[in-house]
């Protein structure tokens, strides 16, 4: 324990009920000064729910809250920022059309002659940045810049407004590999600037290469807390899922059969009208999984799209189990054996509304034995469900519940049963493990590496670098939407790839070139 003078953050015996459920219950947590401190958890396990009560966004049914060593009531955000507590949210609570400078001031602008002192306002921003190492252009509109940058917005936010603790949830999980390291170093930056740091996260590698000390919270209640030089990886796991988790993938060599899909001189536009994807050129076969890695950004998103029919081709070949296919349509596409895990599952994977048994008929809706006529069968339907949500551990109380009211693995898991099930050719897996902890991504990719050996084509595109060495048989590295080279597994190395990556050609990547 620390010191109570050290002590930045003290939360004693905090619980917080929801109907039919306790979310925090009689939870303790310790914030010292100028530490990086971690809470770890399973999706659902009530870490964002305690972090809500310490900023003022929930008020605790029970329990004390101390800040430098001060009880306080922290009955909203405004009280929580007036001690010094700014919060950055997953989901970024910016005005897109605003630039940053607007989006850092906004409720606290400099005024001159009771008008908005613009001038002052870049210069503060300017100033700010500076001064904790946080590179932004004040007058970029934050529609125009990376997730990466918006997220400094959104931390120069909270310093702007006098933070001395920052609470960061799941502040990577939208984030490359090269702004995780970007993320870091300001964090390390800011504690060096005397600022305490809570970092939410279900990321074992990033817990240990981060946090001085992490606190495990599981099902609501406090599991531990300990120093993150004293633990393994494997121990953090364990203590997060209540069990012995694999990190480890373990597969068999791929035993590969003839081409399912060949994509050659593709090209495609994004949402810009800019061209993203630039003669990008691959195939995938039966029995392998094909890894398609990159930095974001670099067409992965246009590609999943144009192979799904949710956006047109410019020009280029797709061919499906030999044929070409010209005019790619979602709904033909899956009829005739593709499945698809999007990189969005509410956006793009569920009707979050829906009901669990009818998000897992989706595509399927419309024909026997599920429907006849215009008519839904429900009791086949229900009873379909049941059986998917058992055979996938989707944890739920019931298939008649919203699919909104799942945690994030489950929600994810939900579409795993409903696209394996339609028994595809190929499956275009799109950042499958998103977002979601421990014990869902080691269930979702021994499922991947069993569609694999049940002789299923899979392309998998992953902004995880981890994911990609661990499952792939073969890696394609793409970078401007055009793919640099296709490496065998075992000479795929971190290194190789992260140099491809960042625009080295393979050449340069094997003569031991540097980028840069």
């Amino acid at each position: 324990m620390a010191s109570g003078n050290n002590l930045a953050v003290e939360m004693k015996g905090i619980t917080k009920r929801f109907p039919g459920v306790i979310a925090n219950d009689r939870v303790d947590f310790e914030l010292e000064k100028g530490e990086i401190h971690a809470l770890l958890g399973e999706n659902g396990a009530g870490k964002t729910t305690l972090m809500n009560c310490l900023y003022g966004f929930l008020n605790a049914d029970e329990g004390e809250i101390f800040i430098n060593n001060k009880k306080v009531e922290v009955t909203d955000p405004n009280v929580a920022i007036n001690h010094g507590i700014g919060m950055v949210h997953q989901h970024f609570m910016l005005v897109p059309p605003f630039t940053v400078t607007e989006n850092i001031v906004l409720g606290k602008e400099p005024t001159e002659n009771n008008m908005i002192d613009y001038k002052t306002a870049n210069q503060n921003v300017r100033d700010i940045s500076k001064q904790y190492g946080l590179n932004v252009e004040p007058t970029a509109k934050v529609q125009d810049i990376s997730v990466g940058m918006q997220q400094r917005v959104e931390i120069l936010k909270a310093l702007y407004r006098g933070a001395d603790i920052l609470i960061l949830d799941e502040p990577t999980a939208v984030l490359t590999p090269q702004e995780v390291e970007e993320l870091v170093k300001i964090m390390e930056s800011l504690t060096d600037e005397g600022k305490s740091i809570i970092f939410i996260t279900h990321k074992l590698k990033e817990v240990q290469s981060i946090a001085d000390r992490v606190t495990v919270i599981r099902s609501g209640k406090l599991i531990d807390t300990v120093k993150t030089d004293t633990v393994t990886t494997n121990e953090l796991a364990n203590m997060m899922v209540g069990r012995e988790v694999i990190l480890e993938v373990e597969k068999e060599e791929a035993n590969p059969g003839e081409v399912v899909l060949e994509v050659e001189d593709l090209y495609a536009k994004n949402d810009r009208d800019l061209m993203a994807l630039n003669g990008t050129s691959f195939s995938v076969k039966r029995g392998e999984i094909l890894g398609i890695a990159g930095v974001d950004g670099n067409g992965q998103t246009e590609l999943t799209e144009v192979l799904t029919g949710l956006r047109k081709k410019e020009k280029g070949t797709i061919k499906f189990k030999g044929r070409e296919i010209t005019k790619p349509q979602t709904k033909r596409l899956f009829e005739e054996g593709i499945s698809h895990i999007p990189e969005d599952r509410q956006k793009r994977g569920l009707i979050m509304e829906f009901k669990l048994y009818e998000n897992l008929i989706l595509g399927r809706h419309d024909r026997k034995p599920y429907a006849s006529g215009l008519n839904l069968n429900n009791k086949k339907i229900k009873e379909e469900a049941r059986r998917l949500i058992k055979e996938y551990d989707i944890r739920t109380p019931s298939e008649t519940v919203q699919a909104k009211s799942l945690s994030g693995g489950n929600q994810q898991k939900l579409i795993i049963a409903r696209e394996f099930d339609r028994k595809p050719d190929l499956l275009i897996a799109a950042q499958p493990t998103r977002g979601i902890d421990v014990g869902a991504i080691e269930y979702i990719h021994n499922s991947l590496i069993g569609q694999r050996d049940n002789n299923k084509a899979i392309l998998l595109i992953s902004l995880e670098l981890d994911e990609i060495l661990s499952l792939s048989d073969r890696v394609a590295v793409i970078y401007e939407g055009k793919i640099v080279d296709i490496l065998d597994i075992e000479d795929a190395t971190e290194e190789k790839l992260g140099l491809m990556m960042a625009g080295a050609e393979s050449e340069e990547v094997k003569g031991g070139g540097q980028v840069g």
